[in-house]
């Protein structure tokens, strides 16, 4: 039986915050930031308020390339023009939204150093590595299933469905 953590809206201030400081320690500075829908878009947003940089959007929420095609051929060309993209979501815990963004990127030409990202929560056992994160777990530790606040709306059984898509996370 998962172990599901509630993540209060407190919590994702602090987090925010957290995030928004290592930007502003680095010398690196993003154009734009992008929200990895469905659960980077509230972060990328909170992100865009406290840095004051402008957010972009890319839908990933069905994990469809085809879906996200386009939006990405146009950041790419945005990164080809000099821009710099900073992708935002809530957790990389598999590291498989990560690693077909990236992957999406580089088939698109966007120059080495020109895309970044960012999450809240990082596992350390993924297998995509990020620039920036809030927070940092271990999966063979830290086998709660996190329920950020925007994801707390819906039914329970829809929580649990989404944490036993990969069972060797929470088990």
């Amino acid at each position: 039986m998962p172990i599901f953590t509630a993540i209060p809206h407190a919590d994702i201030v602090a987090l925010i915050r957290t995030l928004a400081g290592a930007l502003r320690a680095d010398d690196w500075m993003p154009t734009h930031i992008i929200g990895i829908g469905r659960g980077g878009l509230i972060p990328a947003v909170y992100l865009s308020h406290a840095t004051g940089w402008p957010m972009r959007s890319v839908d990933y929420s069905s994990q469809s390339e085809e879906l996200a095609a386009d939006a990405i051929a146009r950041l790419a060309a945005r990164t080809r023009a000099g821009e710099r993209l900073l992708f935002v979501d809530d957790i990389n815990d598999s590291g498989r939204t990560i690693g077909h963004l990236r992957a999406m990127m580089a088939l698109e030409e966007a120059p080495s150093g020109a895309v970044r990202f960012a999450t809240l929560i990082d596992n350390v056992r993924s297998h995509q590595r990020v620039d920036y994160a809030a927070r940092t777990i271990d999966r063979d530790v830290t086998k709660d299933w996190f329920v950020f606040p925007w994801e707390a709306m819906a039914p329970d059984s829809a929580i649990a469905a989404d944490a036993a898509e990969v069972p060797d996370r929470i088990t």
